[in-house]
């Protein structure tokens, strides 16, 4: 059976790339995003009610990913990126259907001349992934006290102590009228250690460049340690 799926919203958020998102929602509080929803969605009425409810789930497409298509087994990086799995024992982006679920907090919804839009906190999404379904998170139904969590049974502990060069610090001040909260997203960010697993526990002296916002943040890291070395525009 064959269907179609229609996009009701995009996401606007700080993850201009795949590298640096964080792998799991909530493990960055101060990344804050927006859903502009589309017509024939972006009516007052496709929302009514919503502000109810503190967090929502967002079903989304793995857009820039879709294409490589998926295998049957993955390495997920909880595992080191070693060890597989079947891939439905995992979150990989490489599925049959390339499709996502999100627990998002709801910070409010606004509607003017631009659209209506929600405007949402501690996202995993990439800027412009297509939203295709929005419900409410229901506490009761949908946390579950002794639920087992297999190979991720915890949220990973940030792995870096997150440091800013001189440099890094003046473009911090810089750009702190416009983004007040960047030097604590930058600092959640960094401190999950967005490299491969196979880079982590090993000397690394390569500078990484991510797309964040609208800048290149520059960095290197040699554990524990990660150092801001620049925040450019992008």
């Amino acid at each position: 059976m064959k269907f179609e799926i229609a996009t009701l919203g995009i996401i606007h958020s700080p993850y201009k790339e795949k590298f640096a998102i964080p792998r799991q929602p909530g493990l960055v509080q101060s990344a804050t995003a927006r859903l502009e929803l589309l017509a024939p969605y972006n009516q007052p009425d496709t929302v009514r009610g919503i502000e109810q409810f503190s967090h929502l789930w967002l079903s989304f497409v793995f857009h820039q990913t879709m294409a490589q298509g998926w295998h049957p087994t993955v390495r997920p990086p909880r595992l080191g990126g070693n060890e597989r799995v079947g891939v439905f024992a995992s979150r990989s982006t490489f599925r049959p259907n390339p499709l996502g679920l999100s627990v998002v907090p709801l910070l409010g919804v606004t509607h003017d001349n631009s659209g209506l839009w929600l405007e949402l906190g501690a996202v995993d999404l990439l800027d412009g992934t297509p939203i295709v379904d929005i419900k409410p998170y229901i506490p009761y139904a949908d946390s579950i006290a002794n639920a087992q969590g297999g190979f991720a049974p915890d949220a990973p502990k940030a792995r870096l102590q997150v440091a800013l060069s001189e440099q890094a610090t003046s473009q911090l001040a810089a750009a702190r009228a416009r983004y007040p909260q960047l030097a604590e997203f930058l600092t959640e960010v960094l401190a999950q250690d967005p490299r491969p697993a196979y880079r982590q526990g090993k000397t690394d002296d390569k500078e990484y460049g991510v797309r964040l916002y609208d800048f290149n943040v520059r960095f290197t890291i040699a554990e524990p340690h990660c150092l801001v070395v620049a925040i450019d525009p992008a």
